[in-house]
């Protein structure tokens, strides 16, 4: 099985930075895409930020555009989120996903996702 541990996750103010790292180990060869998801109090888990290895597409969600940013250290195996200009409305739970379909209509979608860490929470408040 694939194991995702996500960390990096804790309260700061409006405007400030956090950077989510995703721990990947018994990783398989036929993984398709990995990303970050969030699941707010009253909304449904949504996508933040996926990388596909279809086709090298990343997903944003508009509401990250320009203040999120995902990258991968392949060495390590370790996926982050760096999160920057924070909002209050970006407070969640944030959860690392990663997905052995093909393809990236559906990038996404997180019931295209087979495996999901624990989730760490994200509070942005003053």
């Amino acid at each position: 099985q694939v194991q995702l541990v996500e960390s990096g996750g804790g309260l700061v103010q409006p405007g400030g930075s956090l950077r989510l790292s995703c721990a990947v180990s018994g990783f398989t060869s036929n993984y398709n895409a990995i990303g970050w998801f969030r699941q707010s109090s009253g909304k449904e888990r949504e996508g933040v930020s996926c990388i596909s290895r279809a086709d090298g597409s990343i997903y944003y969600a508009d509401s990250v555009k320009g203040r999120f940013t995902v990258s991968r250290d392949i060495v390590k195996k370790t996926v982050y989120l760096q999160m920057n200009s924070l909002k209050p409305e970006d407070t969640a739970v944030y959860y690392c996903a990663c997905s052995l379909r093909y393809g990236s209509s559906w990038l996404a979608d997180p019931s295209q996702y087979h495996y999901w860490g624990q989730g760490t929470q994200v509070t942005v408040s003053s």
